[in-house]
């Protein structure tokens, strides 16, 4: 008996072994700070430079791994994608910045040729025109964050210790001290997300203060993301893309390249009959949502935008916003969503009915994560339904009654 409990105690032992993930000691991060200073020495960091930067930090930043690896826990479709970032409220947010910051977009947009709308939209998906920057527990201090993830994450380590050196550096440069020197858990900064490398390559100085202060500096933020759209081959006065009717059976085409009058003789239509400005333009079909979803003739201008974010959803969002700050239409067609899922109105008013009623204090903004679908379970227990947390027409139309 006692042989047979020692075989499911060390089968036990391994077992815990193989499937507890690798959690690296805080007493390691200090040692592997000593070991990677030297090696940043190498790269231009001077001793100063890291010493004023990791004063008093002995631990990594907990919350950069556990975001890190975190999995969503809903699958976010195209449609939940867009809503939460192409709606009534960020479009008239954006519309307010745009008059505020006349002067400001007029200026980047005449430098590097890049439509104010577009920056607008750029703003809007990184930051919230800056909102993230007033939050606080969103933020973490992008040295320690980015030393976390080369010491802590296997994964990520190249990128950690790349970034870390480019981020030592702009402290160097004088850009940005210590106290101000936040970002996302991944090292992304300011009001236009961009991590240190790319601050590096693109950051521009726009309001003259000989700093490159994309945290305060709304000029220098906009700048900076002008300047990247630029270098990358941005091309002035072009469209991103066009939203097309799919002809049946035309799936098999996606990720073609072809001229637009090629793709007219195909069958392929902007909703409602508008004419192709330059049909003699190269595009590339895309088909975010298959065949039975609305279709996009992308031209250079989106893949300009994807050297921002490589997500086609982002290059999307950013491309639909800017239109809609410029003036135009939104999309014609309609998402291929199942038959109880909420459109982004719907999204608004069921956060505004959960406000309502008390169960939800969050931002109004259409996107549906944690604390809106705990509203939503809170609200199905007092309802006497199934809590799941999971929005739905349902749901709305008991929020209403």
């Amino acid at each position: 008996m006692k042989k047979i409990c020692r075989v499911v105690c060390q089968l036990s032992l391994l077992l815990t072994l193989f499937l507890t993930p690798p959690v690296l000691a805080q007493s390691g991060f200090e040692q592997w700070l000593d070991e990677f200073k030297p090696i940043a020495g190498q790269q231009g960091v001077r001793q100063a430079t890291w010493d004023k930067a990791f004063a008093g930090i002995s631990e990594f930043d907990a919350k950069v791994l556990e975001k890190a690896n975190y999995q969503p826990e809903f699958t976010t479709e195209i449609w939940d994608y867009l809503d939460s970032r192409v709606n009534p409220i960020s479009i008239s947010r954006g519309l307010q910045m745009d008059r505020v910051h006349d002067q400001t977009l007029s200026a980047v947009s005449d430098k590097f040729g890049v439509r104010r709308s577009v920056l607008l939209a750029i703003w809007s998906m990184e930051s919230n025109y800056g909102e993230v920057l007033k939050r606080p527990e969103r933020l973490h201090y992008v040295p320690q964050a980015l030393a976390t993830l080369a010491y802590a994450d296997p994964k990520r380590r190249k990128f950690g210790r790349s970034q870390l050196v480019a981020a030592l550096k702009i402290l160097q440069a004088g850009d940005v001290g210590v106290d101000q020197f936040s970002g996302s858990w991944a090292g992304a900064m300011g009001h236009t997300q961009f991590i240190p490398t790319s601050y590096l390559a693109y950051g521009i100085d726009m309001d003259g203060n000989s700093k490159r202060d994309i945290w305060n500096s709304i000029p220098d933020a906009l700048a900076t993301a002008a300047n990247l759209l630029h270098k990358n081959g941005w091309r002035t006065g072009k469209s991103w893309g066009y939203e097309v009717i799919v002809p049946s059976g035309s799936g098999k085409l996606e990720g073609q390249t072809k001229l637009i009058s090629e793709w007219q003789k195909l069958g392929f239509q902007r909703p409602g009959g508008r004419a192709f400005p330059r049909p003699g333009e190269k595009a590339v079909l895309k088909l975010l949502a298959g065949e039975a979803g609305p279709g996009f003739l992308m031209m250079r201008n989106f893949f300009v935008l994807k050297r921002y974010n490589n997500a086609d959803a982002y290059a999307l969002g950013v491309g639909l916003l800017a239109d809609r700050l410029a003036g135009y239409p939104g999309m014609v067609q309609s998402w291929p969503r199942p038959p109880e899922s909420l459109n982004g109105d719907e999204k608004i008013e069921l956060q505004q009915l959960l406000k309502k009623k008390g169960y939800y204090d969050g931002e109004i903004d259409g996107n549906l994560g944690k604390g809106s679908r705990a509203a939503i379970a809170e609200f199905q227990k007092r309802a006497g339904v199934n809590p799941d947390g999971a929005p739905s027409k349902s749901i709305l139309l008991l929020l209403r009654n």
